[in-house]
């Protein structure tokens, strides 16, 4: 398989009615997610992507470098719910969900779902999301959601030597290449198809499903965020996407903020 994208084939028998139906693509990018949101402060509709074969600036959480050679997909979408800030959060635990189903359905692959944001395979990193938003007072006006999928990628070659331990491909995952067009048109089909029952039946039945790919639920686990080291069982997420962990000498906190890294499996 190639490690180029082609633009006529992202398209050609996409299903959606919303997701992808305006779509751009480069080459190379500096952040499909500044694109994106320079084409949302233009006007561009709700659903519209914006895809990069590389990207030379891209970024994780809390501005964290996001490596992104050629052989990965690299998307951001527009969305324009109507939720109050708060809420937004929501839209990327639907994303990571639609990634792990999509890797579970299509490839067969143990895709696992982790707090706050990335998708998981054989324990190590295959996908990580990043959201985005601009708001007027507590209403949202739109919200960008990134997606970096590490797909056609030889991780120990590509990747800087402290992540090949944290970090997996598709590739490395499946021992082959498979089709960036295929895998992207299915996430798009999926994200269109969790997000129409996020807006009619609310957050409730996505944080089921996604809990139920969480295998970190009940593991000890240790999380590291706002200046502080959590130790504790992981026990649930709430309804506002916070981590419910159960302390060792046995206090309950609601950590809305960390990175989490298992520590004991149940």
């Amino acid at each position: 398989m190639p490690k180029t994208l082609s633009f006529e084939k992202i398209q050609d028998g996409l299903k959606t009615k919303l997701f992808g139906k305006y779509l751009f693509f480069a080459r190379e990018v500096s952040s499909t997610n500044d694109w994106a949101k320079e084409l949302a402060e233009l006007g561009a509709p709700e659903g519209t992507v914006a895809i990069a074969e590389t990207q030379t600036a891209g970024r994780g959480r809390l501005g964290r470098k996001w490596h992104s050679p050629r052989g990965g997909l690299w998307f951001s979408v527009i969305l324009k719910p109507n939720i109050k800030q708060s809420e937004a959060v929501h839209l990327v635990f639907l994303t990571s969900l639609a990634v792990a189903e999509t890797l579970r359905e299509i490839y067969g692959l143990k895709a696992e779902t982790k707090w706050p944001n990335d998708v998981l395979v054989d324990g190590c990193k295959v996908c990580g999301i990043l959201s985005e938003m601009k708001t007027v007072g507590e209403e949202v006006e739109y919200v960008i959601i990134g997606i970096g999928v590490n797909v056609n990628l030889d991780v120990e070659k590509e990747f800087p030597k402290e992540l090949w331990q944290r970090a997996t491909s598709i590739q490395k995952a499946l021992g082959k290449k498979i089709s960036l067009e295929e895998l992207f048109k299915a996430l798009l089909e999926k994200m269109e198809s969790l997000y129409q029952i996020f807006l009619k039946e609310g957050f409730t039945p996505i944080l089921e499903k996604w809990k139920g790919l969480a295998s970190f639920l009940g593991c000890e686990v240790e999380v590291h965020g706002d200046g502080e080291r959590l130790e504790g069982t992981a026990l649930n997420i709430d309804d506002e996407g916070a981590l419910i962990l159960r302390l060792r000498d046995g206090s309950v906190r609601r950590v809305f903020v960390g990175d989490l890294s298992i520590k004991m499996k149940r």
